[in-house]
């Protein structure tokens, strides 16, 4: 794990620990901030997600509450 500090001195060292393979995290102040990686990887990862991912209406037709009741109120009158 690096700082920010020493990532900025070391650059060479991080890209050149993520291209062998072992994803490069920096934190900021203590706390992760980034992680640095392959293109490959990145590329690796992104594909993955992609073709796991379902399609915004097979979201919502997977909702688990069935068909939703609803309210039989009847409309008011409105005279214009």
């Amino acid at each position: 794990m690096w700082t920010v500090q020493d990532a900025k001195n070391r650059f060479s060292a991080v890209v050149d620990a993520a291209l062998a393979g072992t994803p490069q995290e920096v934190t900021r102040r203590g706390r992760p901030a980034v992680v640095v990686l392959s293109t490959e990887e990145y590329r690796r990862l992104l594909a993955g997600a992609v073709e796991t991912r379902e399609s915004f209406a097979e979201h919502l037709l997977a909702f688990p509450g069935g068909d939703i009741e609803r309210a039989e109120a009847a409309p008011r009158d409105v005279q214009f």
